[in-house]
């Protein structure tokens, strides 16, 4: 039987970079998902707050296979 991947949507966010927040989204999913295929990071986005960068997010997909 073909394997089947699911595909959810997360949204993540690190002071550090938009690199740690995908690694966060990855470190919370892998939490209560198993069989992590792959992450693809849709959009980013930065807050920023008196002209500088306070927030790095992401927007992600992130593909697992289904048991």
């Amino acid at each position: 039987m073909p394997d089947v991947i699911k595909v959810i949507e997360v949204l993540a966010e690190s002071p550090r970079s938009w690199e740690d927040a995908a690694n966060e989204a990855l470190k919370k999913a892998s939490k209560t998902l198993k069989n992590i295929r792959s992450i693809y990071i849709k959009n980013f986005e930065a807050k920023v707050e008196r002209n500088k960068i306070t927030e790095y997010r992401i927007n992600a997909k992130i593909a697992f296979l289904l048991d």
